[in-house]
């Protein structure tokens, strides 16, 4: 971009294959973000949050909305945070994806305030660093310097303060977020956004149910866009149309979750779920569309030995694909993780793939969690 392709034409300047990889995807964001000066409502607005959270529920397909019990429910199911049982928790994340050019990390802290409530603190952070300007590689008399090029970045960021609260009816617990959403890209584009989610949890006998309603009024970020007239003149020539300030609203998402736990002897568990998530913006290429919602189905399972070594499977990202011969075929992405739980440490392993429309290789994912436990007194 910032006439790279002129350039390239000059045989001039050569990047290297990851700076064009970069380059493609910066390209591909900037356009995706274009706005009007009215508030628009597409499909797919802030989808760095639909990633997911967590090597363990990576591993289950994405599958945790109704066996959310650590820091990372904070994303999942804000009412999970109950279930936290130390004073203290910690959950960190860092995964890669293109070839390792965009770099997605997470952290999570969750305490109780008291023995019906508790409060928690997230941060996503999905961005590509280092991409190389060459808008200035150039001067006006047709000099080449490569010390004029530079570089910057674009990351998506997500703040996430979590609240949630036993209920009198046994097992049932709520819970909610209030989300900062700010989005950055270099110095040729900013948003700031905010919206609200709100849960629920249900616990009987050996069945676990949650619900979670994204987004609930819309998330609305406010985009802001600074072009210099090298920006501009790019955006010209190759027939896209001036971003101007505007909002770009996020629509309500309800996702549903199912699961069942049974105690297969005294060194073995099983618990399984299955979730449903539900759009209402019109036909998306999921397994069951409509006009009117939408329904994405995945599920999960994990084998627990000991309460000490687990291993996770999952399903997810059902999606219909056609090929040359307008041959259709539903395609789903499989995962699979371990984990390994010691005292109070625990770390999570997950080999998992963000959406087989991508073109991705699979993705090797860690997390890392630990609780915090007041020393008694003597």
């Amino acid at each position: 971009m910032f006439s790279l392709q002129a350039t390239l034409k000059k045989n001039i300047f050569t990047p290297s294959r990851k700076h064009m990889m970069k380059y493609y995807f910066l390209l591909f964001l900037f356009l995706l973000t274009g706005l009007d000066s009215q508030a628009q409502t597409p499909k797919y607005s802030n989808e760095f949050l639909s990633i997911g959270t967590g090597a363990r529920a990576k591993a289950m397909g994405n599958s945790f909305i109704a066996i959310a019990d650590d820091a990372t429910a904070g994303y999942w199911n804000p009412s999970g945070l109950l279930k936290v049982e130390s004073n203290l928790q910690f959950s960190l994340m860092h995964a890669e994806y293109f070839a390792g050019i965009a770099k997605y990390d997470f952290g999570a802290i969750a305490f109780p305030i008291d023995t019906m409530s508790t409060i928690g603190f997230t941060y996503i952070r999905f961005g590509v660093d280092d991409i190389p300007n060459t808008s200035q590689l150039i001067d006006a008399e047709g000099n080449i310097n490569y010390d004029r090029v530079t570089s910057f970045s674009t990351a998506d960021n997500a703040f996430l303060f979590s609240y949630a609260r036993k209920m009198k009816v046994p097992g049932l617990s709520l819970g909610g977020n209030v989300k900062v959403i700010r989005r950055i890209i270099g110095e040729f584009a900013n948003s700031w956004g905010f919206g609200l989610d709100v849960s629920a949890q249900y616990q009987t006998g050996n069945w676990q149910f949650g619900a979670v309603f994204r987004d609930v009024t819309g998330t609305f970020n406010a985009w802001n866009y600074t072009l210099d007239d090298d920006f501009i003149e790019v955006l010209e020539r190759t027939g896209n149309e001036l971003p101007s300030n505007g909002l770009e609203v996020t629509v309500p998402k309800l996702i549903l979750g199912a699961a069942w736990s049974h105690q297969l002897s005294p060194s073995f568990s099983l618990l399984t779920e299955v979730d449903m998530d539900l759009t209402f913006d019109g036909k998306r290429n999921t397994l069951i569309s409509s006009d009117f919602i939408s329904v994405d189905p995945h599920a999960g399972v994990e084998v627990g030995y000991k309460s000490v070594v687990y291993i996770r499977l999952g399903v997810n990202n059902f999606q219909f694909e056609t090929d040359q011969f307008d041959k259709r075929t539903l395609k789903v992405d499989p995962s699979l993780g371990l984990g390994l739980r010691l005292g109070h440490f625990y770390l999570d392993y997950a080999l998992t793939n963000i959406g087989s429309a991508s073109g991705t290789l699979y993705s090797n994912i860690f997390s890392l969690k630990f609780d915090i436990y007041k020393k008694n007194k003597a």
